[in-house]
Order: C-alpha cells, then sequence, then structure tokens
C-alpha cells in the first residue's frame, strides 16, 4: 500500500517537485507551531495580557505597513516567475524591478509610521516598540519568498526560516524573565526576520546566480500595475483581518487585546496548517493553467475535496476542545479567550476554501477585479460590524464580526466561480 502511494506520488518530476515543496513548507510550518506552543504559553505568563497585548498590538501595527510593501507580489510575481523561471535576463528584470519598488515603499512606510506614533499619545506611550517592530517590515522586504515559490524551490524557505526561528526562539528564554523585559520579544522578531532575509539575498546571488540591476521608471510603472488589484484586494483583507486587532486596541485595552490576541495566535496557527499545500500548488496551477485550462481546473477540484475534509476535522477539534486548549497554551488567566476560540474555530476551514475559490482560481484564472469588488464589499461589512460590535462586546464583538465576514468572502467567492467559471 505504501510503495503504491509512493509510486503515485512520485511518478513524474512535476509531482517530485510538488511533494519536496509541500513537505518543505510543512516541515516549516510544524516548526512554526511548535515553537510557539513553547513561547507563547511562556510569554503571556511572563509578560502577563496588559504587555502581551502590547506587542502583539504593535506586531497588528505594523503588519499594515508589510501589506503596503509586499504590495501583492507574493501572488503577481510568484506567477510571472513560475512563467519565466527558465530565462534569466527576464528573472533579473523581475527581481529587480520589484525589490527597488519594496526598498521605496519601505522608505514611505517608515515615514508614515513616524509621524502616525509621534501624533498620538496611544502609540507615542511605547514609541520605542513600534520602531523596534518596524525590523520585521525591513526583513519581510529583504527576503525574496515569491521568487523562491515562483522557482518552486520551497525548501530554501524552510532552511532559511527554520534555522533563525530556532535561534531566536532560544532567545526568548535567554532575554525575557520579567515583565520589564517586554522589549525584548518585539527586538528579537525584528533581528530573526532581518537575519533570514539577508541570509536569503545572499543565496539568490550565490545559489540562482539572479543578478540586482537598476531599472527604468516605465519597468516600474508596469510592475506596479500588474500587483495594483491583489495589492487594494490585500489591503482590503486587512480591514477584517489584521485591523480586527487594531480597532480592538483603540476601543478598549492591552489586556483586552491580550485576551483576544491568545485565542487568535491559536487560530491563526491552525489555519497555517493548510498554508503549505496552499503556497507550493499556487505556482503550479498558476503554469497548469497557463499551459491548460482545463487539468488545471480538475487539479483544484480534487484539492477542493481534500482541504474540506481536512479542515472541517481540524476546526471540530478546535471548537470542542476549546477550553483545554486555551488551559494548556494560555493559562488560566486566559479564561476570557475561551468563548473566543470557540467563535472562530471554524474560520480555518472557512479561510482555506476562499483561499482555494479566490486565489488559486480567481486569480490564476485573471478575475482580479471580481477578487477585488469582493474583498472591497467585505472591508466595508468589517468596518460597519466592527464600529457597531467592538464598542458593545468588545473581544467578543471582533470575533464575531471576524467569523461573518470571512463567512461572506467564501459564500461570495464559491457563488462566483460556480456561475461564471466552473459552470
Amino acid at each position: 500500500m505504501f510503495k503504491k502511494i509512493q509510486k503515485i506520488l512520485t511518478e513524474t518530476e512535476e509531482k517530485k517537485k510538488l511533494v519536496s515543496n509541500i513537505f518543505s513548507l510543512g516541515v516549516l510550518q510544524v516548526a512554526s507551531y511548535i515553537l510557539p506552543l513553547f513561547t507563547v504559553p511562556y510569554l503571556v505568563r511572563v509578560l502577563g495580557p496588559e504587555f502581551f497585548g502590547l506587542t502583539s498590538f504593535a506586531s497588528a501595527t505594523v503588519m499594515y505597513f508589510i501589506l503596503i510593501t509586499e504590495y501583492g507580489f507574493n501572488l503577481t510575481t510568484t506567477r510571472q516567475i513560475s512563467i519565466y523561471r527558465n530565462d534569466l535576463n527576464k528573472l533579473n528584470q523581475i527581481f529587480s524591478s520589484v525589490m527597488i519598488i519594496k526598498i521605496l515603499l519601505t522608505i514611505f512606510c517608515f515615514i508614515l509610521m513616524t509621524i502616525v506614533v509621534f501624533s498620538f499619545e496611544k502609540f507615542r506611550h511605547h514609541w520605542e516598540v513600534y520602531f523596534i517592530s518596524y525590523g520585521i517590515v525591513v526583513g519581510q522586504v529583504l527576503f525574496p519568498i515569491w521568487l523562491f515559490q515562483g522557482l518552486e524551490q520551497m525548501k530554501y524557505i524552510t532552511l532559511i526560516n527554520l534555522g533563525t526561528k530556532i535561534f531566536f526562539t532560544i532567545c526568548i528564554f535567554i532575554f525575557v524573565h520579567f515583565k520589564s523585559d517586554y522589549i525584548y520579544v518585539p527586538l528579537l522578531n525584528s533581528l530573526g526576520f532581518i537575519v533570514a532575509g539577508i541570509w536569503s539575498l545572499i543565496l539568490v546571488k550565490i545559489k540562482f546566480k539572479i543578478q540586482f540591476i537598476w531599472q527604468n521608471i516605465s519597468t516600474l510603472k508596469l510592475t506596479l500595475l500588474e500587483g495594483w488589484h491583489v495589492f487594494y484586494s490585500s489591503l482590503a483583507v486587512s480591514i477584517y483581518t489584521i485591523s480586527t486587532t487594531f480597532i480592538l486596541g483603540i476601543f478598549t485595552n492591552n489586556t483586552i487585546v491580550g485576551y483576544y490576541a491568545g485565542a487568535d495566535k491559536i487560530v491563526q496557527a491552525i489555519k497555517g496548517l493548510y498554508q503549505p499545500i496552499a503556497t507550493a500548488i499556487y505556482p503550479l496551477i498558476s503554469k497548469k493553467i497557463n499551459d491548460d485550462r482545463k487539468a488545471g481546473l480538475i487539479l483544484i477540484k480534487k484539492l477542493t475535496i481534500y482541504v474540506g475534509l481536512y479542515m472541517t476535522v481540524i476546526s471540530c477539534i478546535l471548537f470542542f476542545f476549546a477550553e483545554p486548549i486555551v488551559n494548556l497554551l494560555l493559562g488560566i488567566q486566559y479564561q476570557q479567550s475561551i468563548l473566543l476560540l470557540k467563535i472562530m474555530a471554524f474560520l480555518p476551514l472557512i479561510v482555506s476554501l476562499s483561499n482555494i475559490y479566490g486565489i488559486q482560481i480567481m486569480l490564476n484564472l485573471g478575475y482580479k477585479k471580481m477578487f477585488s469588488r469582493i474583498i472591497s464589499i467585505a472591508a466595508l461589512l468589517a468596518i460597519i460590524l466592527s464600529f457597531l460590535l467592538v464598542p458593545l462586546y468588545a473581544a467578543l464583538g471582533t470575533a464575531i464580526t471576524l467569523l461573518i465576514v470571512e463567512l461572506f468572502v467564501t459564500a461570495a467567492m464559491y457563488y462566483y466561480v460556480q456561475l461564471k467559471i466552473l459552470k
């Protein structure tokens, strides 16, 4: 039986590469969850809800700048790289154009963050936390994940990230012992991202022979236009994902944010179980649809069935065992996180399906405008619900808002795909 499965998975070079990429990213995802199983319970106890909430709020704030600097390149550029993977000159052009734009956006975002931090008391009181956390943005800009994804060389993403994550996780236990040590949390996170970014650029030059070459204005404009719809969609998505923590922090306090962030971190970890599959299969589907649309859609249909069953089981476990999970991972002082976790338990299933309908199908088939329209409506819905529910129900209102909006996104994308594409 095992030999039969092994033969099916390795009968072609394409399948071998796909399995290798899923395995590599799977190892990274497992490590990304195992390591927080040590650090998150430790930090929530050492820092307490207030300072854990502060560092979570700072992370949510810099995520806006990460969205701006990514500009949708993780999807649009990944697709281009997958198509032109055998043309070194084209790869140099794509790599250089994206890096120039990302560096310019990083400078712009730093100036913007400085203005925001020193303009509002809520930020100004702990200004150093936000500036140190900005190192995460710098690290993300330096790390060309989109290049490795497009080349289907995910093992390098795993090797680099795994090494830095393990090292800086160990550093958490070495340097963080009291509430007053909260500043080391964003510092170590930022250093981890920056080191990984520098390491990846060295690898790009040595292993793949890709060079940085200055590009003219017209090339940069074309690159910006190519990524606009995905960037706009990503920005809209942030309103009902990243903004949940941010808006909650505006209306409440760091302690309540800490309760929500604790539950949200568990949900994010579970959602990430699908991420290796989504990341590894995107460039493959891009290329397959480009070569043979029918074959690409058949592959996506099979993926939907397997992912749906897989994530349904996991979400059910998260719902029915919410209390022991919270007690084990977060501690007894996070009892308010139990109900929040139950409300958000089925988000991993809902989001994985929206990824298939939206990113794997709609974006790969060029339906960027409709994708953006659905996300825009969802963002507007999230704003309305947040202002209605968060002031009344605090963290509970945030959890309910997120659930309703994600259900809307998945339902809308499913409806469009079934009627317009798979009919």
